[in-house]
């Protein structure tokens, strides 16, 4: 108990102290993270929590204080691996199937199959994998990602503790502090971000170690625990694919279409979207862990999933992408023909002004008259201005009756070509 509370101190200055010092690296090589169109914020953040949640833990077993245990070893191996690719992804930008391919592969080895069955823990990898990506696209918005994570790691956490899992415990808690301390820099508006190496490890932990937690109970009862402990998560995931596809909008491409930006349109601020996100995560989590204590019959969870799904479909009104009318009229334009527009042009020209009077005359439309200049006469429209005296008597000035300036050189071989 004593090193429990140690160790929660002492991640909790750690990650605060490496967010701080590893914003200058991320600022100076560029790995930003852009918000809301208007800043960048560094993406070290993810790593600073990553470091201190291993060198934690990993010293608490390397001293025998507190001794992880052989599945908790592979689990935090497993997860460091996930936070690397991350950081790959964070400087390189790989593609998404790389992300989804790797976080298989290293949640295939955390699932205890011997205690949930080959189904059950290849429905195990999948599910590891789905919130990982989804705390990824959690990331968002400032303080969504990390509150989100710190309440949720304290649930899951306790679920472990039912089961006497002392260092499963142990390391989720260590997590939660490092997480707060980067809550710290991450809380609006922030200075630095997790990025894709801290929303990565945070979900590969969380939903690694829920179903770590949950092996050996009911599946049907065991999924809706993981459902409830990571309810805000999936909702948003749900909420972004249902928006994309009733817009006919790539899955992939970035938009301000996510719970907190849809919160922020309603007339939220930063602040109060972070702490209405922390409420409904902690309602959720706390269904949760009752029904995994058997405090609370398993159907309860039917209540956090409907509430979801409430959620969703009300901010699937708020209106979050431009009117399509300005992007189809542009495309009219570009598909129309140039041959066209040439050759009513020329049409026109060929007419004259005589031309497009009779049609219009034929059409039924009034045309107004030209003015014309009194004494003028109708020759008055087409006749060249009017010279001043000086020209008229000066033609070696350089200048020609109809207004034009000309070199004294070109006059003067005008007048002798012309005699």
């Amino acid at each position: 108990m004593l090193y429990g509370i140690v160790a929660a101190i002492t991640a909790l200055f750690l990650a605060a102290v490496l967010a701080a010092l590893l914003r200058v690296p991320a600022l100076r090589l560029g790995l930003l993270d852009r918000r809301q169109r208007q800043r960048r914020v560094p993406l070290f953040g993810g790593a600073a929590v990553v470091l201190a949640t291993c060198l934690v833990a990993v010293v608490g077993d390397w001293t025998g204080i507190a001794p992880l245990g052989d599945g908790i070893e592979v689990l935090l191996a497993a997860g460091g691996a996930v936070a690397a690719l991350g950081l790959v992804a964070d400087v390189w930008r790989l593609n998404a199937r790389f992300l989804v391919v790797g976080t298989a592969v290293a949640a295939a080895f955390v699932v205890p199959y011997g205690d949930t069955g080959v189904v059950a823990g290849v429905a195990g990898v999948g599910w590891i994998t789905f919130v990982a990506l989804a705390f990824r696209s959690l990331d968002h918005a400032d303080g969504v990602a990390g509150t989100v994570g710190v309440v949720t790691a304290f649930g899951v956490a306790a679920c472990a503790a039912v089961e006497v899992m002392d260092g499963l415990a142990v390391l989720l808690s260590v997590f939660a502090a490092a997480l707060t301390g980067f809550l710290m820099h991450n809380w609006p508006p922030a200075r630095v971000a997790l990025g894709a190496c801290g929303s990565l490890f945070a979900g590969f932990l969380l939903a690694a170690a829920a179903v770590i937690a949950r092996a050996g109970h009911d599946p049907v009862a065991g999924a809706g625990v993981l459902v409830a402990l990571t309810a805000v998560a999936v909702a948003d995931v749900v909420l972004v694919v249902l928006s994309r596809r009733l817009a006919r909008r790539p899955l992939l491409r970035g938009a301000s279409d996510h719970l907190a930006h849809r919160l922020r349109r309603l007339g939220l601020t930063a602040q109060g979207v972070t702490v209405l996100v922390a409420v409904a995560t902690f309602a959720a989590v706390l269904v949760g862990v009752l029904v995994h204590a058997g405090w609370v019959d398993a159907r309860a969870v039917l209540w956090v999933a409907g509430g979801a799904l409430v959620v969703v479909l009300g901010m699937l009104r708020v209106t979050v992408y431009g009117p399509p009318r300005a992007r189809g009229r542009r495309d009219r334009r570009a598909r129309r023909p140039r041959g066209v527009g040439v050759a009513r042009g020329a049409g026109g020209a060929g007419r004259g002004v005589g031309g497009a009077l009779r049609e219009a005359r034929l059409a039924g439309r009034s045309v107004p008259r030209p003015e014309r200049r009194p004494g003028s006469g109708s020759a008055s429209v087409y006749a060249p201005r009017r010279q001043s005296e000086d020209q008229a008597h000066h033609p070696q000035s350089g200048v020609r009756r109809t207004g034009r300036s000309v070199s004294p050189q070109v006059n003067a071989s005008l007048r002798v070509r012309n005699g």
